[in-house]
């Protein structure tokens, strides 16, 4: 086979994994601001939730995290008369967005807690609420903060999403593994692959430095 050939049935797998960066980082990121916001709360039982979740998701592997949803997960709900079995799609998606978010909840807690203090004393001479000092001044500040580090966050996750292969998603990495198993060109396939993740790469990271550069001037106009 030319190296051609190969390129219908990668293109088919690379659609499949920007998707699956697209929704786990949309995804992810909401969970980052829930499970930051939650960790910064006064209430002891969100905290506790945010902090749980944050320390479970961060401390362990994303691999084993992937197959407890996809495999160990049908089981535990077999055990009490449920079926929890995820489509491979929906593990994935759900996995990547659990890890994202759990490490985006840190860079989320940072930047909010980086805010000068002198903005809450405003906020409060205004009488403003907590909750009107977090959405109209302490967040719009925070998330230019944020910014570089979910950039880097979402490349991550782009390279991360390689191991839905080992659920039979048929992402980049399973289409290639599948051409490399029939036809044996391991050079070729594999230098395809680097290469088509590292476009993506590219073209993500542009993305995301767009974006930073659009919240950084909305910043600067609120300022």
């Amino acid at each position: 086979m030319h190296w051609t050939e190969y390129l219908p049935p990668l293109m088919q797998g690379a659609w499949v994994t920007i998707q699956l960066t697209f929704y786990s980082t949309l995804l992810g990121g909401l969970l980052a601001f829930a499970a930051g916001i939650g960790k910064i709360s006064s209430n002891w039982a969100i905290k506790g939730v945010s902090v749980a979740y944050i320390e479970v998701f961060r401390g362990t592997s994303l691999l084993v995290q992937l197959f407890w949803l996809y495999f160990a997960l049908p089981i535990a709900g077999m055990a009490i008369g449920l079926d929890l079995r995820l489509p491979p799609v929906v593990a994935g998606v759900l996995a990547l967005s659990l890890n994202i978010g759990a490490y985006g909840a840190e860079v989320v807690r940072g930047a909010i807690q980086s805010v000068h203090k002198d903005q809450h004393e405003a906020a409060r001479a205004l009488n403003f609420t907590p909750r009107q000092t977090l959405w109209t001044i302490t967040i719009p500040q925070a998330i230019p903060e944020m910014m570089p580090s979910f950039g880097n966050l979402a490349v991550q996750n782009l390279k991360d999403t390689a191991l839905v292969s080992l659920i039979s998603l048929g992402d980049l990495t399973f289409r290639a593994e599948q051409i490399r198993n029939f036809t044996q060109d391991s050079t070729t396939i594999y230098s395809m692959l680097l290469v088509t993740y590292f476009g993506m790469a590219l073209v993500l990271t542009a993305i995301m430095r767009g974006l930073e550069a659009y919240v950084s001037r909305w910043r600067v106009a609120r300022s």
